[in-house]
């Protein structure tokens, strides 16, 4: 594993508001596709308490290998903005910023599975497309706090399964989690409670024995970071 992600910061508490965040897509590139869902896992204290899911006409074509992952054509989603269930390509990119900045705004959190990569990237790419602008004029995403449960899995422990392979349906079956199969809600979901499983694991790590005198053991490094807290707050 890298010090970069041994560095990463090992979560042990559940911030008070969190925002699932997953994008269904026309392709892999966050810079040339675009959004076909989102969905989006409001949760507070631990506890979801809303959602929301809606699909969009990107108004382009889909990849063949995007839509046998998300079972989605385009001529359905034609089909449904027609007869009013999905919405347009603008309408879309508009809703999910308000939804986003509305939760951010209150101090939600942004928790998601390769979330910055992928789909913050792709919202602020089709973002830019719509406005010819940067997203940063209305949600500054270098301000914003957003756990990646992927890189978070990284810094928990360093299994012999690289980063790349610890993909959402990976993490859904280490941690028990029912995976959200490909659906933007679903698997904003599921990022979330793949988070609140790992924050658990985190606490458990705390009081288990030490498993070898290094500095990179992960229990050591979760004693570290109590006892720096810890310092801190007394001082």
């Amino acid at each position: 594993m890298s010090s970069r992600a041994r560095r990463g910061r090992l979560y042990h508490e559940v911030p008070e508001v969190m925002v699932g965040f997953d994008t269904e897509t026309t392709g892999l590139s966050s810079r040339s596709d675009r959004a076909i869902s989102y969905g989006f896992v409001i949760y507070e204290a631990g506890r979801l308490v809303a959602s929301e899911h809606f699909y969009v006409d990107p108004e382009m074509e889909i990849s063949p290998g995007a839509e046998r992952v998300h079972g989605v054509s385009r001529e359905a989603l034609e089909r449904w903005r027609e007869e009013g269930t999905a919405l347009s390509f603008a309408a879309g990119v508009n809703r999910a910023v308000s939804i986003l900045l509305r939760e951010i705004t209150r101090g939600g959190v942004v928790v998601g599975a390769n979330v910055a990569l992928f789909d913050l990237a792709m919202l602020a790419s089709n973002y830019e497309w719509l406005h010819h602008g940067s997203l940063a004029r209305e949600i500054d995403l270098r301000r914003v706090e957003v756990i990646d449960v992927v890189s978070h899995d990284v810094a928990i422990e360093p299994r012999e399964v690289s980063s790349r392979r610890r993909g959402l349906p990976y993490l859904c079956e280490y941690y028990g989690v029912t995976p959200g199969g490909h659906d933007a809600l679903g698997d904003a979901r599921a990022a979330t409670e793949v988070f609140l499983a790992q924050v658990r694991r985190n606490r458990q790590l705390l009081s288990a024995p030490r498993l070898a005198d290094d500095p990179n053991d992960p229990v050591e490094e979760a004693r570290r970071w109590v006892e720096a807290r810890r310092r801190k707050v007394v001082g």
